[in-house]
């Protein structure tokens, strides 16, 4: 008999009672809610003590003051004002005080200006604000679908932070060895972005900057050729929901029926709000982050060159509505909720250091105007003192008889 086996055995248990017990591992408080009919198992689990954290580090910041609309434009004021001119002189340095503490507060304004010229571009961040201003007013003006009424500042992704928490961009690492490892299709290994699982690790760059088909459910028990999606489509789209699912701290039930994932008729609201949640952030990383890829240094790229970019993660910071769904619009209607000029200069002419307006072709900034210099009223004419009047002659004397 070998003895050796039951101390293994009893070796190898009292070890992993210890893993357990010794690590200070417990099961964390759950709460549990019903969305759905009862019996279908539709069903939210949170754990506690995640909820209270969350509800900290997602508390809305006052505006720093209720600013006066009146007043001379920003425009007529300032130099190389080109999206914010139409604010009043309180409203724009209001929105400058809030947008740094939203994103540089121990930097300052000097995170984006150079404090000797502060009209000057040179300094990229101040390049990449600007389009980051057009992007957030776009949001609130045409993406009502997905934010609604409560809509985006820069506060809703930064959290006071130069770069959100959350973001993404092209992940090939480990890279592969070769031989058969060489085509694993970015599979089996630690996908970052797609919930730690070993599922595909860029599947956001199929669905949040291209726009790959996600949907693979089949409406038939048996193949009838019309969908051909097959396991690895299927991988790639379970990655992604695993992404939206840890972004807002749900899980799939939030959008989907688990009777029938596919049913839009038994689907909660929610999912709608969804469609139109992925569409605008490849509305963003297509038309705002990539298009920064020149002016980004490269502390600012991923491994593979290209720009960090937005998930759903980046607003939504682990709850299912940003900041619990508070709004910040209120004090900056002027300045987020419509929008200002939005061409768009060409960023590959940006040197940074050196370029002192990105201003799109054809426009340059203008400074402000000159106050008019007052005329002095033109000297009186001078006054033409009336002619003598006429010397009247006396008659000659009369002859001499």
């Amino acid at each position: 008999m070998k003895l050796w086996i039951p101390f293994a055995v009893s070796a190898g248990s009292l070890l992993t009672i210890a893993s357990f017990v010794g690590a200070g591992w417990d099961a964390p408080p759950v709460e549990s809610t019903q969305i759905g009919f009862r019996g279908t198992g539709m069903y939210i689990h949170r754990d506690v003590e995640k909820q209270e954290a969350l509800a900290v580090a997602n508390v809305a910041p006052e505006a720093p003051w209720e600013a006066d609309p009146a007043g001379d434009k920003a425009r007529d004021l300032y130099e190389n004002v080109q999206i914010l001119g139409d604010l009043s002189d309180d409203q724009f340095n209001q929105f400058m005080a809030s947008i740094t503490e939203w994103i540089a507060p121990e930097a300052g304004c000097n995170y984006c200006h150079n404090p000797e010229n502060l009209a000057s571009d040179e300094v990229y961040q101040k390049v990449v604000a600007r389009r980051m201003i057009q992007m957030t007013q776009a949001i609130n003006v045409d993406w009502q679908s997905h934010v609604g009424q409560v809509g985006a500042t820069c506060y809703t992704c930064h959290r006071g932070q130069a770069i959100p928490v959350n973001y993404w961009y092209e992940d090939l690492e480990p890279k592969p060895a070769g031989g058969m490892t060489q085509n694993r299709a970015g599979q089996n290994v630690v996908a970052k972005f797609g919930g730690n699982s070993s599922l595909p690790q860029n599947a956001l760059k199929d669905y949040l900057l291209d726009a790959k088909q996600i949907r693979v459910h089949s409406t038939t028990a048996l193949p009838t050729g019309t969908n051909l999606a097959g396991t690895k489509q299927t991988e790639a789209t379970w990655s992604l929901m695993m992404h939206m699912s840890e972004s807002l701290g749900v899980n799939c039930t939030t959008c989907h029926n688990s009777r029938a994932f596919n049913a839009w008729d038994e689907s909660p609201p929610q999912r709608v709000t969804a469609w139109h949640g992925i569409r605008l952030v490849r509305d963003i990383n297509a038309n705002y982050m990539v298009g920064l890829t020149p002016v980004f240094p490269a502390t600012r790229k991923g491994p593979e060159g290209d720009v960090f970019k937005v998930g759903c993660g980046t607003c939504h910071a682990g709850v299912q509505k940003p900041l619990n769904g508070v709004s910040m619009l209120q004090a900056y209607a002027d300045s987020l909720v419509k929008k200002g000029p939005m061409e768009v200069p060409d960023f590959t002419t940006y040197q940074p250091g050196i370029t002192q307006v990105m201003a799109p072709a054809g426009q340059a900034a203008t400074p402000p105007a000159e106050p008019a210099v007052a005329t002095p009223p033109a000297d009186p004419a001078p006054v033409t003192p009336p002619a003598d009047p006429t010397v009247v002659t006396p008659p000659a004397a009369p002859a001499t008889p």
